[in-house]
């Protein structure tokens, strides 16, 4: 019956808890109104009635608190206690009860201690961080308890929400779920701070305790996010994009857990409406299986029977835009039952808005189908494939990573004319370093006169783009030298944010070395010059990069929609 049990119980109360339900011990025994020692904090829970030791206190007790020494409960007792007890044996280093002896006294319990090494780590690293910020934050004039249980309120939100695959691996779980081994969120998880700061700010400001109230949630979720330096602005933008307007994305590989998990997250964040393609049995197996959320999900089998009329008209359509260039009805009607056609097919005809594959296959074989019956917008020849990674440089494009082997220069021309249009759709000003062994022609060869070429172009037709080279990598990404060396570039004065490589080697060894070496994950790849969004997974993406790839598909969607 110290400060803290006295603090806890209190909130209790204001949860609702009812005070005659309350058994409160200290060092001396059960806190009664018979004892004449004490003090007005403690009186306050006194009980009236029989005198009971701990262990007739917890017959029939639904929650046990412990905040006190090691080694007071005992294992027999806590079978006198109700159905699915509730435990916090919270002593430091040593708990009341150690977690294994207490799971092995009954299945049912739900079991806390302030222990890391086992679930439901009961820590301040929890709270008080949090609190403290969100009431700073507003200027708050005090800590009142409306602002404590908001937290507590955003701490049980959050712990019912799907988790993040960062927080999964660093535990060596698949899936963390809420339950009697996960009731409360890990203290190394990023949303805590995006979650507490904001109820407690929010609070502050409903009980009138803040002095300088916060007008723009959004922006101050944003500024929370700079200020413990988590990802990726980019991404940050791209999901509250995708948020504003979700739309049908398939997702062709949903008998891969990972693609389940980022469904799940897709679906409960408003990323995206997901539809599911693969064996639906599978698929609702492995969701069950998982304890995924995503009851009423759309699943599509592309070989089963009931899609057989539209596998028949998906390869009529098929045949038709193909038969000159070799496909037969019969080869067609074959190719419908993969997902790889299957998927596009979908796209292609309004049924979905976007695609994502490529998690378990080779990317040619994900990007032929979608080029065969997609296609290219009808203003490029060609499309290509472009990452974007954060770095401490700021975020930086790199293109073709992925399609064009040895792109000439009206291509390199076209490859640099997608990429700015993307970068200009982050609201980001394009700054194009066509890179080169050679620096506007200190040496001569093959490649450094191929960039010059694309160079010329882009200068004499697109003028108003900030474009230049051909140009070195690190001359591109440092003004200093720039000026000092090339003060007429149109580079001088600030570096470049896009890079356009002369062959498809340098730019995928590029933005392979960049990603790790600054164990930044790379968005990508980014499938430019589509008709439709298509977006080809790395294989091997873990659950963040397929989840910001269907977030960039749905924002491509909202673009092409308007």
């Amino acid at each position: 019956a110290g400060s803290a049990a006295i603090s806890c119980t209190k909130l209790y109360l204001k949860l609702g808890a009812r005070l005659e339900n309350i058994t409160m011990f200290d060092s001396k025994g059960m806190l009664h109104t018979s004892r004449t020692d004490l003090n007005p904090y403690k009186k306050q829970f006194a009980r009236s009635g029989k005198i009971m030791n701990l262990e007739e206190a917890l017959e029939g007790a639904d929650m046990f608190l412990g905040l006190s020494v090691g080694g007071v409960l005992k294992k027999e007792w806590l079978k006198k206690m109700s159905p699915h007890p509730i435990v916090f044996a919270l002593a430091n280093p040593v708990p009341e009860i150690t977690y294994d002896e207490a799971i092995s006294s009954r299945d049912d319990i739900i079991m806390a201690t302030g222990r890391s090494d086992y679930p439901n780590q009961i820590n301040n690293v929890l709270g008080f961080p949090f609190i403290f910020r969100g009431a700073l934050d507003v200027r708050a004039t005090k800590i009142n308890d409306e602002m404590k249980l908001a937290a507590a309120r955003a701490l049980a939100a959050l712990a019912k929400e799907p988790t993040p695959d960062e927080v999964n691996s660093a535990y060596g779980v698949k899936n963390l779920k809420f339950g009697k081994d996960y009731i409360i969120p890990k203290p190394n998880d990023p949303r805590l701070i995006l979650h507490v700061a904001p109820a407690v700010a929010k609070a502050a400001m409903e009980t009138r305790v803040a002095r300088s109230p916060i007008t723009s949630w959004d922006q101050y979720r944003e500024e929370l996010n700079k200020r413990m330096g988590h990802g990726n602005p980019i991404i940050r933008q791209i999901k509250a994009k995708a948020q504003r307007d979700p739309k049908r994305i398939i997702f062709a590989e949903a008998e891969n857990f990972k693609i389940l998990k980022a469904a799940e997250i897709c679906k409960v964040e408003g990323f995206a409406k997901p539809i599911l393609l693969g064996n639906k049995s599978f698929i609702e197996k492995l969701i069950v299986q998982n304890e995924l959320e995503l009851e009423g999900i759309e699943i599509i089998d592309p070989r089963a029977e009931e899609e057989t009329k539209r596998r028949e008209e998906f390869a009529r359509l098929f045949h038709e835009k193909r038969r000159r260039k070799g496909v037969t009805y019969i080869m067609a009607c074959e190719r419908m039952h993969h997902r790889n056609y299957f998927g596009p097919m979908l796209v292609e005809t309004g049924f979905a808005d976007g695609l994502v594959s490529g998690l378990t296959t080779s990317y040619p074989d994900t990007i032929r189908p979608a080029l065969q019956i997609i296609g290219k917008q009808d203003r490029w020849n060609v499309v290509s494939g472009m990452y974007i990674l954060h770095t401490i440089k700021g975020t930086l494009f790199f293109a073709d990573t992925t399609v064009n082997l040895n792109p000439s220069p009206e291509t390199l021309v076209e490859i640099t004319l997608q990429v700015a249009e993307a970068v200009r759709n982050f609201s980001i000003e394009p700054r194009v370093a066509l890179i080169s062994y050679s620096n506007f022609g200190s040496v001569k060869g093959n490649i450094p006169s191929k960039v010059q070429q694309a160079v010329a172009i882009l200068h004499n037709n697109y003028p108003e783009l900030i474009a230049d080279g051909d140009i070195q990598a690190d001359f591109a990404l440092n003004s200093e030298m720039m000026k000092e060396y090339f003060p007429w570039s149109r580079l001088a004065d600030s570096p470049a944010n896009i890079f356009i490589f002369p062959y498809l080697t340098a730019g995928n060894a590029a933005y392979k070395l960049v990603q790790q070496l600054t164990d930044q994950n790379a968005i990508g790849p980014v499938l430019l010059g589509l008709k439709k969004p298509v977006h080809v997974l790395q294989m091997g993406s873990t659950v963040n990069n397929i989840v910001n790839m269907v977030s960039l598909a749905t924002i491509d969607a909202q673009r092409l929609g308007e």
